[in-house]
């Protein structure tokens, strides 16, 4: 339920309401450049209850006048079952726990040099991600990333063979480059040490018997 939810903000299947989740998100983020996380979220809750309260209040009213047959207006977001049963419980902590394990695995893996080639990459990334760090700050990051997901899909969508057509290229070339460094450290490492030759066995010696 949840993931189809987050399937169709992403592709813009409903376009208002993934508008208006897009917006927000964008806007809350931007403002936490000038406010703290509590403001920004006191504010948003100020606006939400700025809305819904006079919505209820009216519907109310129309109610008491006989106008209206008392529906609650937002009846439909109170019926929407929230609620985690004691398997969706397992399964999402047994999700994060695998999640988790697998994270110290790789990093374990990379941080101790497993594979050459990956470390490699991992250094490259650490190397590339310094340079990041000084341009720009971990909320820039994650408004461009927000920004990428809800636009990346869309375009994948539209550009679709295209895309794949450069992700194959892509692939492609990565895979040439891992052969060309995994050739390059098989040269790299000294040969193995041959074996002794074996000693050659004592000839035996045959004793005469007198006459």
């Amino acid at each position: 339920m949840a993931r189809k939810l987050v399937a169709d903000l992403l592709y813009w299947r409903d376009v208002p309401k993934t508008g208006l989740v897009f917006t927000g998100l964008v806007v809350g983020l931007a403002c936490l450049f000038q406010l703290s996380a509590i403001s920004v979220l006191s504010n948003l809750g100020l606006s939400i209850m700025a809305f819904t309260l006079p919505v209820r209040l009216l519907y109310k009213a129309m109610t008491v006048v006989h106008l209206s047959d008392g529906e609650h207006p937002f009846q439909s977001y109170l019926d929407e079952d929230s609620t985690l049963t004691d398997e969706d419980t397992v399964r999402v902590v047994e999700k994060i726990v695998l999640l988790i394990a697998t994270l110290i695995t790789e990093l374990k893996r990379l941080f101790f040099i497993d594979s050459v080639v990956d470390s490699v990459k991992f250094i490259l990334l650490l190397y590339l991600l310094t340079y990041v760090g000084v341009q720009t700050n971990g909320l820039t990051l994650v408004i461009s990333g927000v920004i990428c997901a809800f636009s990346l899909p869309l375009a994948y969508r539209l550009q679709r063979e295209r895309i794949d057509n450069i992700i194959k290229a892509v692939k492609l070339l990565m895979t040439r480059v891992t052969e060309i460094v995994e050739l390059v450290v098989s040269l790299a490492k000294p040969p193995p040490a041959s074996a002794p030759a074996p000693s050659p066995a004592p000839t035996p010696k045959l004793k005469l018997k007198a006459k």
